[in-house]
């Protein structure tokens, strides 16, 4: 592998950066997304029974302790629980928008990734050829096939390299986007069932 490494020219090392990155932020994003999965219709029974009882403190703490979007935003409408139902509606809207962003933290790379490192393994190819027609250039007409190896090597390398980190930078960055896409829809599904819950007595506009 480091031999490989080597044959492709630095572009070579900018592109397995690259990679190395976007399989790190791959990693961290899958496993915080997996993180935030919960059962939201279990969360919001236990959030009921306990604003049954006026228990303000204890939900909040739940909410608190209890990981994902939905506890997010189930805090944020109890902390208004007090207020008019245009507020405490608000209130999830704007926690709900501040939880996207939460979850999309960091995905830009993996996008930047895949549309970078095929460029990366283009230049690579390119200036592989340039290498190439020099020593062409200079050696012609005596010109052997291990003089051309060098180039022909970057050339390859570099090329297969920046496709496959950029098609695996896509394919993570599609799967990130639609656990991000799922998690979303349960949270606005959930949306109106918190209003209630925590507007039982108020008449929701």
């Amino acid at each position: 592998m480091l031999t490989f490494i080597m044959l492709g020219g630095p572009l070579m090392w900018l592109i397995l950066s690259f990679g190395i990155t976007a399989l790190a932020v791959f990693l961290e994003r899958l496993f915080h997304l997996h993180r935030a999965r919960i059962k939201t219709g279990d969360f919001l029974k236990g959030i009921a029974n306990i604003l049954a009882r006026n228990n303000i403190a204890e939900a909040l703490t739940i909410c608190e302790e209890t990981p994902g979007p939905v506890p997010a935003i189930a805090r944020a409408a109890i902390q208004q629980n007090h207020a008019d139902t245009a507020v405490i509606r608000a209130s999830i809207d704007q926690a709900a928008l501040a939880e996207i962003g939460r979850m999309e933290r960091r995905t830009v790379m993996l996008a930047i990734t895949a549309q970078a490192t095929p460029l990366l393994g283009l230049l690579g190819t390119v200036l592989g050829l340039i290498r190439i027609f020099m020593i062409i250039q200079q050696k012609a007409p005596l010109i052997q096939a291990a003089d051309l190896a060098g180039g022909m090597w970057q050339a390859l390398l570099t090329s297969a390299a920046g496709l496959g980190v950029g098609i695996a930078a896509m394919l993570g960055y599609s799967l990130i986007m639609s656990k991000i896409d799922v998690l979303a829809l349960d949270m606005e599904q959930s949306a109106g069932d918190i209003l209630a819950l925590v507007t039982p007595s108020k008449k929701t506009p």
